[in-house]
């Protein structure tokens, strides 16, 4: 009998990993990821117990060096809908690790095979499922519907009643006595002028 996948544990593990990859995403430290991901790398090799407290760290570890065959996504995508765990053998083949990861994946899956599986279906959500969005500003989010409302209306109807010169009153600013209006232009990231 196949085991289950957790997507609850799944949900929280992709959401705590996008947390720990976004922070390191700076486009002004660009090998800030890198360097941090060498170091979980090392440090879990050392001690896989350390899953135990720190379950996110492998797919942030694993994050970008595990590829998925074309013919294997709709496998994942089969066992993320039914939430069954792969076997083994199935599993294999249905990812490809990076030959510099291959020494970390053998000592995790000793540890526990579960929890490689598992951070694989993470990084199939996180870079191939069904859940990739675009922000405004043209980077990646991910949200876990499927059915995920990319345009950003409700966003743009937010910014649109609050950017609104009159916010509900007729008073104008600026034949208040000792307004400065050098601040009038000022806008916050992806805010519309």
């Amino acid at each position: 009998m196949a085991n289950k996948l957790n997507m609850a544990r799944i949900r929280v593990l992709q959401t705590d990993a996008l947390e720990n990859i976004e922070s390191y995403m700076d486009p002004d430290t660009p090998k800030a990821l890198e360097q941090f991901t060498a170091k979980m790398k090392a440090i879990l090799l050392a001690d896989p117990q350390m899953l135990e407290s720190v379950p996110e760290y492998l797919p942030v570890a694993l994050y970008g060096r595990v590829k998925f065959p074309p013919a294997a996504k709709t496998r994942w995508q089969q066992w993320l809908n039914s939430s069954t765990a792969p076997l083994w053998d199935e599993f294999k083949t249905s990812v490809a690790f990076n030959n510099a990861d291959v020494e970390l994946v053998k000592a995790i899956r000793a540890y526990s095979e579960a929890q490689l599986i598992e951070a694989c279906a993470v990084l199939f959500l996180l870079e191939g499922g069904q859940i990739t969005a675009k922000r405004r500003n043209g980077s990646e989010t991910y949200n876990e519907d499927p059915n995920y409302d990319t345009d950003d209306e409700e966003t743009d109807n937010y910014h649109n009643d609050y950017d609104s010169d009159d916010y509900g009153s007729d008073d104008d600013d600026s034949d208040e006595e000792g307004y400065d209006d050098q601040y009038d232009d000022i806008r916050f990231n992806g805010e519309k002028p």
